[in-house]
């Protein structure tokens, strides 16, 4: 069972507690102090700030880190999916979960990232990147023609198979190096890293994060508006996407 899987389940039991939220009037999306800490304190890691109403009444937005999902206001319906606004063609949990990736990766200081970066900055994406990982090589290979097109790439350590692994060794090298940069391009070249012990490294940290994210595959690539680009795309495409905001055909 996934995370919210767990969360939607405990926002049910509530129509057999929350006698106080039955009493709320269904047309309305006032959401009371009592009502938020009634919801609050009945979803496993849910704060009163991850809860707020939506523009359709009687509908409230749940969210724990970048997971999404509604609740009525009487605590009978949860809904698992996206919300839509047909006016502008936007959609609105999509948006919720940019926000959200966004300031959770506003938390992570770029000296705990390797960063390629060129003299004039037009883009920024922030990568979880595996060093086994054959995409993630094939988007580091562009590094240098991304970097001329004015991206500035972060990365953070998302080694998929886990701790107590090959991978995740060799990225623990890697941040261990002097130079960070050249051990990573150096592991995913095959050769090896190197490095002497120096104690606690971000990758547990940063493995974590992706987690909290919802990275469910490598390279999981964050724009600076938040959107989540599952995959590698060719550098000049990437640009393309960044610039426009619409996803290219491969």
């Amino acid at each position: 069972m996934n995370r919210f899987s767990s969360i939607l389940l405990a926002c049910m039991a509530l129509c057999a507690t929350a006698t106080v939220m039955a009493a709320a009037a269904p047309a309305s999306n006032a959401l009371t102090p009592e009502l938020r800490a009634k919801l609050a304190g009945k979803i496993p890691g849910a704060t009163p700030q991850s809860i707020r109403e939506t523009p359709i009444p009687g509908l409230y937005e749940v969210a724990v880190d970048t997971s999404v999902g509604y609740i009525s206001a009487d605590g009978r319906f949860v809904i698992s999916g996206d919300l839509f606004e047909i006016a502008s063609r936007t959609n609105l949990t999509d948006a919720r979960k940019a926000d959200a990736r966004r300031k959770l990766l506003s938390g992570v200081k770029e000296d705990q990232m390797i960063v390629f970066a060129p003299a004039t900055v037009k883009h920024t994406i922030t990568v979880f990147t595996d060093i086994d990982c054959t995409y993630c090589r094939k988007l580091h290979s562009e590094i240098g023609e991304l970097n001329k097109l004015g991206v500035k790439v972060r990365y953070v350590a998302y080694p998929r198979t886990g701790p107590n692994t090959n991978s995740w060794a060799k990225m623990e090298q890697v941040f261990c190096s002097r130079d960070r940069k050249q051990a990573l391009t150096d592991a995913k070249l095959d050769k090896e890293v190197k490095s002497p012990n120096c104690g606690t490294t971000p990758v547990a940290s940063e493995f974590a994060l992706g987690e909290q994210i919802g990275v469910n595959g490598t390279p999981a690539i964050i724009t600076e508006t938040g959107e989540y680009i599952g995959g590698y795309l060719p550098a000049a495409k990437l640009v393309q996407y960044l610039e426009s905001g619409k996803r290219p055909g491969l």
